[in-house]
């Protein structure tokens, strides 16, 4: 069979497969089921064909470097030639692969296929980060690519792959950000991490609106066991965030935490801030018997929809004289979180839409969630932060932690754009 060379694979890139090798490709596996050949693992039909065009592209590489094909007799004038081959074992999606790597007499020889010190072919790595991505632990990765590929990595190995995101994270969590966003909702979800012993903490989120309406999420940042979801620590978080570029934003939804609204209005002094509606709702519950949620819910539901804040008030007014003997602290809930429940009831349609609710940031939560409780608890706060991390890049296929949404956003950046006074606009120039 004839050696395949590297440029015969960059010739075959993209392309499909002629006729003749199409019969090629039958022919080998028509051989290997006649034979009882599996087709992955040690041995496997695909590991060989591996070994075949990897080393033949190699040979090509060594070809392109010295000058001449093997055993061309230019090759005797006295310079540089081949010397022998080294062994190596590769680590492949169709499981370990051993291949010979041709060597030159001066040491000159760096292939590009297989560099030197490279054990892994590309894809398995991005196979690892993926399955570590979904919550994975080391050992249970180390497992299922010893079950499907037949591939023996250590959990050391497995380590060292993923930790190499790290420098990733750095580079995203301190990228410059938009100038301006229409919405910043915030939230936190809580991680247990060990680190002497296992405790609750915070990992607190920020994702921003676009004014072209792509999702972007901003960043995580750990906090201290105890902090909760504290308003001192988003100062520092909104801080970090205007310091890498964002001047505005038009509006931020949150889960009505005390003292938030100064911390804002530090860093934005424009910015509006507003309690998720359906926060509200799931807190009123807390407080009211099961049998009567659907009741409570019924009679709040005029309050959020309506009209004004005149309406809203009068509308509430009819929900206290109902319920505020029975349930007193639902009360309290709502009249405490006022300030910062009414100020969507000012816009139109399109803008209460979007922003009445923190789903658009829980949906990410809810992936983070899963990856968190695949793992457990993480034995350090780095741990904990690279997992995530690669939660939300799997969401993200361009690997910026950025997505368009629907087109429902449309109308609402064209209502935000009008009733903020061109704010949003501007940010795009």
């Amino acid at each position: 069979m004839t050696d395949v060379t590297s440029r015969d694979v960059a010739a075959a890139d993209g392309q499909e497969l002629s006729a003749s090798d199409q019969q090629l490709v039958r022919e080998l596996t028509d051989r290997a089921r006649a034979n009882g050949l599996q087709l992955t693992g040690q041995g496997g039909l695909l590991g060989r064909l591996t070994k075949m065009i990897v080393e033949g592209a190699l040979e090509g590489e060594m070809d392109d470097h010295l000058g001449y094909a093997k055993h061309d007799p230019v090759g005797r004038d006295g310079g540089n030639s081949r010397n022998g081959y080294r062994a190596k074992t590769l680590l492949t999606e169709a499981g370990p692969v051993d291949v010979s790597v041709p060597r030159d007499r001066d040491g000159s020889f760096e292939p590009t296929i297989v560099a030197k010190r490279q054990r892994r072919l590309s894809g398995v790595e991005d196979l690892v980060i993926s399955l570590s991505a979904k919550g994975l632990t080391t050992g249970e990765i180390s497992a299922h690519l010893a079950e499907v590929y037949g591939a023996e990595v250590s959990k050391q190995t497995i380590s060292t792959i993923t930790d190499r995101v790290m420098e990733g994270l750095a580079a995203w969590q301190s990228r410059p950000l938009d100038p301006v966003y229409a919405v910043l909702f915030i939230d936190a979800i809580q991680v247990k991490i060990r680190e002497g012993e296992v405790c609750n903490r915070p990992i607190y989120l920020a994702l921003g609106v676009t004014a072209d309406g792509e999702r972007d999420v901003l960043g995580l940042w750990a906090g201290e066991h105890g902090d909760g979801e504290g308003a001192k620590y988003w100062l520092r978080v909104l801080t970090e965030i205007k310091n890498r570029g964002t001047n505005d934003v038009c509006m931020l939804v949150c889960d009505g935490l005390t003292g938030l609204p100064d911390a804002v209005s530090a860093v934005w002094d424009k910015t509006i801030v507003q309690t998720c509606i359906v926060h509200l709702l799931r807190n009123s519950f807390k407080y009211a018997s099961k049998k009567d949620w659907g009741s409570v819910a019924k009679d709040l539901k005029p309050v959020y929809t309506a009209a004004s804040e005149a309406e809203a008030l009068d509308r509430f007014a009819d929900f206290s004289s109902k319920w505020e003997k029975r349930y007193p602290a639902i009360i309290r809930l709502w009249t405490n979180a006022w300030a910062e429940f009414v100020p969507f009831l000012q816009f139109d349609r399109e803008i209460r839409t979007v922003i009445c609710t923190t789903n658009a940031i829980e949906s990410i939560n809810a992936r983070l969630r899963r990856a968190v409780n695949a793992r457990g608890h993480f034995p350090t706060e780095q741990a904990a932060l690279k997992c995530l991390y690669l939660a939300i890049m799997s969401l993200d296929p361009t690997g910026r932690g950025r997505k368009r949404w629907t087109n429902r956003w449309k109308a609402a950046l064209n209502a935000f754009d009008i009733t903020f006074d061109g704010r949003l606009s501007a940010g795009r120039n």
